[in-house]
């Protein structure tokens, strides 16, 4: 029971940080070519980039999923890790937040990534 639990428990991990079907994707760029990848509309803000991907499925505002939430995030990390963060995103990433790896998400251009992380470090507590 416990090994049909873990396989089930991986297997929605798996579905649950991959790209979203409905994603808009810009594919009007003039440098088009095979080696491009097609992008989030780098005119959304880094809030609605986050919902056009896959993020809920691992991360919420306040509560911690699968994942670490936003909230968590932004008060760990500063302005000085925007870059650290961004490449986060893109790469995937382990062992800070636990077990459980964060997917890449290559689909995402760097300046998309560093507005989401620049919206999620808006979220950082004031004490």
């Amino acid at each position: 029971m416990r090994k049909i639990f873990l396989v089930g428990s991986l297997g929605l991990l798996f579905l649950s940080c991959s790209k979203k079907e409905n994603t808009s994707v810009d594919t009007t760029s003039s440098e088009s070519s095979s080696a491009s990848k097609p992008s989030v509309k780098s005119d959304l803000s880094g809030a609605q980039i986050i919902e056009t991907l896959d993020c809920t499925g691992c991360h919420t505002v306040n509560e911690r999923m699968i994942g670490p939430s936003y909230q968590e995030i932004a008060d760990k990390y500063s302005e000085k890790d925007i870059e650290l963060l961004a490449s986060k995103i893109i790469d995937g990433g382990s062992g800070v937040w636990g077990n459980v790896p964060m997917q890449p998400h290559s689909q995402v251009s760097k300046e998309e990534a560093k507005k989401m992380v620049e919206y999620i470090l808006t979220l950082k507590k004031t004490k």
